[in-house]
Formats: C-alpha cells, sequence, structure tokens
C-alpha cells in the first residue's frame, strides 16, 4: 500500500524584489502570471503569502509602537 500523493504547487522563477514595496511585490506577481511565467493559482498563493508576511510585520511594528508609547509615559510619570 501506498501513501497518498500530496498535491504540491510547481516551482517557478520570475524576477522578484523581496525588499520592494508590499504593492509592488504584488504587482510583479501579476506581472509573472500575465506573462505566464506563474500560473494564476500560483500566483495566488504567493500574494496571499505576501499578504500574511505584510499583517505579521503591520502587527510587529504597531507591538513596537504601542512599547515606545508605553515606555514615554512611563518616563514622564
Amino acid at each position: 500500500v501506498l501513501p497518498s500523493v500530496k498535491a504540491q504547487a510547481e516551482k517557478v522563477n520570475f524576477e522578484f524584489d523581496a525588499t520592494a514595496p508590499i504593492s509592488e511585490q504584488v504587482a510583479q506577481v501579476l506581472d509573472a502570471v500575465a506573462a505566464g511565467a506563474v500560473a494564476p493559482d500560483v500566483g495566488r498563493l504567493i500574494i496571499d503569502s505576501i499578504k500574511s508576511l505584510a499583517d505579521v510585520r503591520a502587527s510587529e511594528e504597531l507591538e513596537a509602537r504601542i512599547a515606545a508609547l508605553e515606555g514615554a509615559r512611563d518616563a514622564r510619570a
């Protein structure tokens, strides 16, 4: 008996600058989809991953800002 085969997304190779702003990263993925370098379903997975990372970064930045505000408030007290 063989284990069932799990679906895997294909590996893709396209121009991508991870240091670019989030909107530009998504535009890069959409350009790759439009050019046929990335399948639409794989492009959607990549865009969802970019969004998830952006959400995590936003939470971290918010946490740091709150900590800084609380630190400034405690310093005045």
